[in-house]
C-alpha cells in the first residue's frame, strides 16, 4: 500500500511538472525573440515638402480621406490580419494623432504589381477624390529582375495624374529585406523612385533606408521585422513603419501652420 501511495504521488509530481513546462514554453521562446524597439526618429522619416492639402483639410476641421495603393506591402501580405496592415495602422495612428478629425483609409493594395499594373487602377485613386495618396512602389520588379527602361516616365505619369486630382502625394520605396537586397536591380530602382520625387517635387517616404536603419544601426535581426518568406514584413514591422510615416506625415501636414504662426522667424 505504502508503495502504492509513493507511486501515485510521483505520477502527481510529473503530470504537474508536464503542465508548467508546457504552460512556461512561450515564454521561454519569447524571452529568446525579444520584440524590439519601435525608435521613431523624425530625422529619419521626415518629409522634404509640406502636405499643404492635407493641412487645409485639418485647419477647416474636415474629414480627410487617403488612399494608399501599392502591392503586397500595401495589401498587407505578411500580417496576422487585415487590421495590422500598415494603411490599417496608419490610419489608427493618425485618429489618435487628429482625434477631432474623420480619417478615411483606403487600402488599394493588390499582390504581385508592378508600376504599370498599378497605373491602370488610377481611375479608382482619383475617382474617390482622396486628399493624399500613399503609392508605394517597386518591390515586384526588383525581386523579378525587371529593369526600368523608361527611365521613370511611368512614375513621373502617375505623381502627375494624382496631383491633377488635387491631391498631395508621398511615394514610398521597396523593403530592405534578405530577397530584395541581394538583387541586382534593388540599388538602381531605390535610385530611380528618388530621382522622379525629385523631378517632380513630390514626398518620398525612405522605407528602404529605414529598415536598414534597423538592421545595421538598431541591430534587429531580420527575423524580428521580415517574415519567414524574406519578402514581406510582418506586424511589428509594418506597425513600425505605419508609425514612422504618421510621424512624417503629422509633422508636414502641420509645418506650413507652424510656419505661419512663426511669422518671419527662420526654422530651427
Amino acid at each position: 500500500m505504502p508503495d502504492f501511495a509513493l507511486a501515485q504521488r510521483a505520477m502527481k509530481t510529473a503530470a504537474v511538472a508536464a503542465l508548467f513546462a508546457i504552460l512556461i514554453q512561450p515564454f521561454t521562446a519569447r524571452a529568446e525573440t525579444p520584440v524590439p524597439v519601435c525608435n521613431t526618429s523624425l530625422e529619419l522619416v521626415r518629409l522634404t515638402h509640406p502636405l499643404q492639402h492635407v493641412a487645409r483639410k485639418l485647419s477647416a476641421g474636415d474629414a480627410l480621406t487617403i488612399v494608399a495603393i501599392g502591392s503586397s506591402s500595401t495589401a498587407g501580405a505578411g500580417a496576422s490580419s487585415p487590421a495590422k496592415n500598415y494603411p490599417s495602422q496608419l490610419a489608427l495612428y493618425l485618429r489618435n494623432r487628429f482625434h477631432k478629425t474623420t480619417i478615411n483609409m483606403i487600402n488599394r493594395g493588390v499582390n504581385g504589381e508592378e508600376i504599370g499594373d498599378m497605373l491602370k487602377r488610377f481611375d479608382q485613386v482619383v475617382a474617390v477624390k482622396p486628399d493624399l495618396v500613399l503609392w508605394q512602389l517597386g518591390t515586384n520588379s526588383v525581386v523579378r529582375d525587371h529593369q526600368i527602361l523608361d527611365h521613370g516616365a511611368a512614375i513621373r505619369a502617375g505623381v502627375a495624374r494624382i496631383r491633377a486630382s488635387g491631391a498631395d502625394v508621398v511615394l514610398i520605396n521597396p523593403q530592405y529585406a534578405p530577397k530584395v537586397i541581394v538583387r541586382p536591380e534593388a540599388a538602381p530602382m531605390i535610385e530611380l523612385i528618388a530621382t522622379s520625387a525629385k523631378l517632380e517635387n513630390v514626398d518620398l517616404f525612405h522605407r528602404y533606408e529605414v529598415m536598414k536603419h534597423w538592421y545595421n544601426d538598431e541591430h534587429i535581426k531580420f527575423e524580428s521585422f521580415v517574415s519567414t518568406d524574406g519578402l514581406h514584413m510582418n506586424d511589428w514591422s509594418y506597425a513600425c513603419f505605419a508609425q514612422g510615416l504618421g510621424v512624417a506625415i503629422a509633422e508636414a501636414a502641420e509645418r506650413p501652420v507652424m510656419s505661419a504662426t512663426a511669422g518671419s522667424r527662420p526654422r530651427p
